[in-house]
């Protein structure tokens, strides 16, 4: 099987940093500084590449620096023997683009070169937060395990825009009922796009339920039965709001529930300037004990399920690929967890290809993680070669060989 690994990484006006190079190593990689120095922004990049997407924001423009229109990210990707060369440029305004070893790419392959899976304290909002979390999670996770699901969800996203546009000047001219007849071209788009994306969710969800149970008792130490299961709005209700309730008689094809439904709410559409079916107004609803996460369960319980969830991810990813083990990012998370779910993510996670953990005290690192450490301060990048503590004895041979050439 094909190793992936980040080698390097270089930014060009991304977040905080005029320029930056950061080299990396299989097994662990810890970024160490204060908060606010830039450590979040480097695990940013490298998760942006992967996802076309960041875990902090939902537009682009903010990860372009202060003054500038666009922010460069660039990688070398080590797979197995071979070398693949990515590059984002990322437009504060008007669409981005990419270079694949040189030459023009779509940005939407760029997620096939390197699949990352990051743990960061912003994963509590995917339990506890609005839908749109829980529906960024799963979407990022399905463009990693089927990159042209990137196209997917950009061309949905652009006709929901176009549609819901439609409606709001239908509003404004007091148009109702069936007379807008245009809106009829924008549901057909809808509809195929949205079902593809909506029974993509639905076999994620799945698929995730097994390695969800295995690593919540990992994690948890206790097995409260987690369970994951999509909330459509095409069967009734709108779980945007919080309405979950599924209509009795919702069956058939996706594309079928989704026209029905879209007819259903024709008038409130209008009446509203809003689309209310789709994807876009769906929630994926986690459950411990029987009882759904949000309102119900505690916060170690809400960490175990966040924490599970990326966890499931990484095994899904790590048994699906041809590129083997994902990346694996932990972003500032030590410092939100207890010290027994530290030790016990440390070592669920320390066996992957790459691990790339941040920390503001080094201390909150596990020994089995503590490996090749970097220092960030004020966006400067300082390398320390050869750590010398008592977790150089779990660097694996091959690592120390590793280390010893680049020492020289």
């Amino acid at each position: 099987m094909t190793r992936v690994i980040v080698e390097h990484l270089n930014l060009v006006d991304f977040r905080n940093y005029a320029t930056a190079d950061l080299t990396l190593h299989r097994g662990p990689n810890v970024l160490v500084g204060r908060n606010g120095q830039g450590k979040t922004n480097l695990a940013e990049a490298i998760v942006f590449l992967a996802t076309l997407g960041s875990h902090r924001v939902s537009s682009d423009a903010p990860m372009v620096r202060d003054g500038h229109d666009a922010a460069f990210v660039r990688a070398r990707l080590a797979h197995g023997e071979r070398t693949v060369l990515v590059e984002v440029q990322i437009n504060r305004q008007g669409s981005n683009r990419a270079r694949i070893n040189g030459s023009p790419g779509r940005t939407a392959d760029l997620p096939r070169y390197a699949h990352v899976v990051l743990f960061a304290p912003e994963d509590l909002q995917i339990v506890r937060g609005d839908p749109s979390a829980r529906r960024r999670f799963a979407d990022q996770l399905l463009i990693q395990r089927t990159p042209r699901m990137a196209a997917v969800i950009g061309d949905y996203e652009r006709v929901l825009k176009q549609r819901t546009a439609l409606l709001k000047s239908a509003r404004a001219r007091g148009i109702r009922g069936d007379a807008l007849t245009t809106l009829d071209v924008w549901d057909d788009k809808l509809i195929a796009l949205g079902s593809e994306i909506i029974d993509a969710r639905s076999r994620l969800a799945a698929d995730l339920q097994h390695p969800l149970a295995s690593a919540y008792l990992a994690i948890a130490g206790e097995d409260h039965s987690p369970t994951l299961a999509w909330a459509q709005s095409i069967r009734g209700g709108d779980p945007e709001e919080g309405d979950d309730a599924a209509s009795a008689e919702s069956s058939g094809s996706t594309a079928e529930l989704f026209r029905s439904a879209l007819l259903a709410k024709r008038a409130a559409e209008l009446d509203r300037g809003l689309t209310l079916v789709g994807p876009h107004r769906d929630d994926l609803i986690m459950k411990v004990r029987g009882l759904p996460v949000k309102g119900y369960a505690s916060h170690g319980e809400s960490w175990s399920v966040a924490l599970s969830l990326r966890l499931a991810s990484a095994e899904l990813l790590r048994h699906e690929s041809p590129a083997g083990d994902p990346v694996l990012i932990l972003d500032d998370v030590f410092a939100e967890l207890d010290a027994d779910r530290r030790q016990r993510l440390a070592s669920l996670t320390s066996g992957y290809e790459q691990v790339l953990v941040t920390a503001a005290v080094e201390a909150d690192i596990p020994p089995v993680l503590h490996a090749h450490v970097v220092r960030i301060s004020a966006g400067t990048i300082s390398d320390e070669r050869d750590v010398a503590d008592e977790s150089a004895d779990q660097i694996n041979k091959t690592e120390r060989e590793e280390q010893a050439d680049v020492d020289g």
